[in-house]
């Protein structure tokens, strides 16, 4: 049988939107059945808990298990290469965070790009590092500080979670902006480096606010500033380094991904369910005992803020030389 020209275009448009209603549909009833939540690190510290706390509110509001699998490595690159290579029907999701926009300069031969193959769904949180010292160290503020590294150029030691973590990189940025010269020593996670820092074996560590909040508020370790642009409730009387530094603005962010091309019915849904969730008194309380201040926005808002702080991180790293193992 032949179609006349009028006849393929009717059959056709039929067709096209029989499919989209059907994905309509499909995407409506989503989730029909558990979904996974992959943590690229290990277990413990800001993301992971993020992912907890988002995943139990996803799963009593959903009616499904959002279920976290840590899978650690190379960065976060092994668990982000994961999702991306997933199916694209909003059961693998990512947890990701500043990592995804430092990687892309610091990895000369990544298998992905983050940007191209992710979908971003919602922006989560904004956790400051803070900038700490031994107290033997003889500064009570930042000023001081850089007065004392001038005056002792290469003589104090800097700690971090590891070549090209976010607290090396922050670290970096400090230097750069203050024209001070610090000794950077890696560390494989940040507790080995906050242990070091209490034994005075290293003088200076930027880290997550989680990791040494407790040795701070017992005064065993000495808060300079935070790195957010707005003091933190957990230590309000912290200043921030861009009161000292203007503009200086360094903090981790945390949000949650898709393998690029995921319905775009199911990432408005997993947005509007964050974004009720950030917007709850007992959730906000949550991120706020972390240092955590909560960063509701559209998708769309995540992707600007990942793009933004990918070519910010490039700069740094560029200018600080910065290389992984």
């Amino acid at each position: 049988m032949k179609l006349h020209r009028r006849e393929f275009l009717k059959l056709a448009g039929c067709t096209a939107a029989l499919a989209a209603a059907e994905r309509t549909a499909w995407a409506q009833a989503y989730p029909a059945r558990s979904v996974r939540i992959v943590v690229p690190v290990a277990a413990g510290g800001a993301n992971d808990v993020t992912a907890r706390l988002i995943g139990q509110w996803l799963s009593e509001h959903l009616g499904q298990q959002f279920v976290i699998e840590n899978r650690p490595g190379a960065g976060t690159n092994v668990g982000t290469e994961a999702v991306i290579r997933a199916a694209a029907d909003g059961y693998t999701l990512l947890i990701s965070g500043s990592n995804a926009a430092i990687n892309p300069a610091l990895f000369a031969n990544l298998n992905f790009n983050f940007i191209r193959d992710t979908a971003p769904i919602a922006s989560i949180v904004r956790v400051p590092q803070v900038m700490q010292v031994n107290p033997s160290l003889p500064v009570q503020s930042v000023p001081e500080f850089i007065a004392y590294a001038k005056a002792n150029p290469g003589k104090i030691a800097m700690g971090s979670g590891g070549n090209g973590s976010p607290a090396h990189v922050i670290g970096e940025y400090f230097k750069l902006s203050t024209g001070t010269d610090l000794t950077h020593v890696p560390y494989r996670g940040a507790a080995p480096a906050v242990t070091d820092l209490l034994g005075g074996q290293i003088q200076v560590a930027f880290t997550e606010m989680a990791t040494s909040l407790g040795h701070i508020k017992a005064g065993k370790l000495r808060a300079l500033a935070v790195t957010t642009a707005a003091r933190t409730q957990a230590l309000p009387d912290v200043p921030t380094l861009s009161e000292f530094i203007p503009g200086f603005e360094a903090s981790q962010w945390i949000g949650l991904v898709a393998p690029k091309d995921t319905p775009s019915t199911i990432i408005e849904k997993l947005n509007g369910e964050i974004n009720a969730a950030l917007g709850d008194p007992k959730m906000k309380s949550r991120f706020a005992d972390l240092g955590g201040m909560v960063l509701p926005g559209s998708p769309l808002d995540f992707g600007v803020l990942i793009r933004d702080e990918t070519e910010k991180w490039a700069k740094v790293i560029r200018a600080a030389g910065i290389r992984v193992d």
